[in-house]
């Protein structure tokens, strides 16, 4: 079973708003075994909607659509449907009723509904309502020969509640899908071409039925391998052996399984198990080492705190840094990265303190480092500090997300010295 999504709204196309919807819809058609063929941005133009409508419904099982389903003049969604399916707009007692009492409930008073309030309640008369508890724009369900189309409303979180409540359900029920099994495993610190080298062999000996992917980012890979099939069990059993033997041949880079297991959480679970506690002392990161660590619920048990040192008063005043160690070795360097982890360590009176200290650019500063120049430093309980220095190139951005990941590399290591 095919599926296609548009999504419709000239705010999008002008870089407005950033399309969220279509990935939204995709995952949850995914997990039911439902492929996306294709997703379409278009504009809120009738001519152009029927145009899409009738290219995609030859080769789709499912088009879903949102967006334009409001109360104004440019939503124009709904006069779309009804002329593609030679329908006409009914208004259905229900939803108005729905819409009543969501408008009075929020302004507060009785007063009688707006017209383009009650226009909500205007559906085609041949179309499936799809309730929307959220908000004020039903969902409409149709069939055209062999092809359902959907159309949603554009606000996310009442897409999210109709695709949870309605869509998904009725999908379910009316439909036989294949199963579509994914195992997503993520490894650190070493690139995807390294890793595809390492690997070719048990790639090139994949099953048919089993696809690999590559989702490359700064410092990570996430390795994804789908398997599409009717027997559930058999394909859950090939996937986890073939898991298997992937793993012993990347064991170093392997920080866990599936997305929601990232290298913040993997490390939260090592240092809460070892009751171990980190701080940090950031400069070029800017507290972003810091962020990404507390993104992961609970990190207060293992993360004492950060000092983002951007001057270089804040170095010497607050961390402690001598003054003696920046004209000597400049205030992009290992010595001044180590000198600030052990800083920032004595302060919080932590295990372990990462540091960093770099020209993130665009400019070089009052360095004469390279632009993209960043020092890292490591303190460990012993007392003892390991630093390094990198180039990152540029953009500005790119520098500092690759400072934080290697960072969080640098100490995972030094921490599965003390779990193995």
């Amino acid at each position: 079973m095919k599926a296609s999504i548009i999504t419709i709204g000239d705010e999008i196309l002008i870089g407005q708003i950033v399309d969220t919807n279509s990935g939204f819809i995709a995952k949850a058609l995914d997990k039911i075994g439902i492929e996306v063929a294709e997703m379409r941005s278009i504009s809120d133009n009738k001519q152009h909607i029927l145009d899409t409508f009738s290219e995609l419904q030859d080769d789709s099982d499912l088009v879903i659509v949102t967006g334009g389903l409001g109360p104004t003049k440019d939503d124009v969604t709904r006069n779309t449907f009804c002329e593609y399916f030679g329908d006409s707009l009914v208004s259905n007692a229900k939803v108005l009723e729905h819409v009543t009492k969501l408008i009075h409930n929020y302004t507060g008073n009785t007063n009688p509904l707006l017209q383009s309030n009650i226009d909500q309640a205007l559906v085609p008369s041949k179309a499936t309502v799809l309730f929307n508890q959220y908000g004020t724009a039903p969902g409409i369900w149709m069939k055209k020969g062999n092809t359902v189309f959907i159309s949603l409303p554009g606000v996310p979180y009442e897409m999210k509640g109709l695709m949870e409540h309605e869509v998904i359900p009725r999908i379910v029920s009316e439909y036989r899908r294949p199963y579509i099994i994914h195992k997503t495993v993520m490894t650190y610190g070493m690139g995807e071409s390294m890793i595809a080298d390492r690997i070719a062999d048990w790639e090139n000996s994949l099953p048919a039925f089993i696809k690999l992917a590559y989702l490359p980012s700064p410092g990570r890979v996430r390795l994804r391998l789908s398997a599409r099939g009717s027997d559930k069990n058999e394909l859950e059993s090939a996937i986890a052996e073939n898991i298997k033997s992937l793993s012993g041949l990347i064991s170093d880079v392997i920080v866990g399984f599936e997305e929601e297991e990232t290298i913040e959480k993997m490390l939260g679970k090592w240092l809460t198990d070892k009751k171990l506690t980190v701080a940090t002392a950031e400069s070029c990161t800017g507290g972003k080492i810091a962020q990404t660590l507390t993104s992961v619920p609970g990190a207060s048990a293992y993360f004492c705190g950060s000092v983002v040192a951007y001057q270089e008063a804040i170095k010497t005043d607050v961390l402690q840094v001598p003054t003696e160690t920046i004209n000597r070795f400049s205030v992009v360097s290992n010595e001044v990265a180590e000198a600030m982890a052990l800083g920032v360590k004595r302060i919080m009176k932590t295990d372990y303190a990462i540091a960093t200290t770099g020209n993130a650019g665009p400019g070089k500063d009052n360095t004469d480092k390279d632009v993209g120049t960043v020092c890292i430093a490591l303190a460990l309980p012993d007392g003892s500090v390991i630093s390094n220095e990198f180039k990152f190139g540029q953009p500005r951005e790119k520098v500092i997300d690759r400072a934080v990941n290697k960072s969080l590399e640098m100490l995972q290591k030094e921490i599965l010295k003390f779990v193995e």
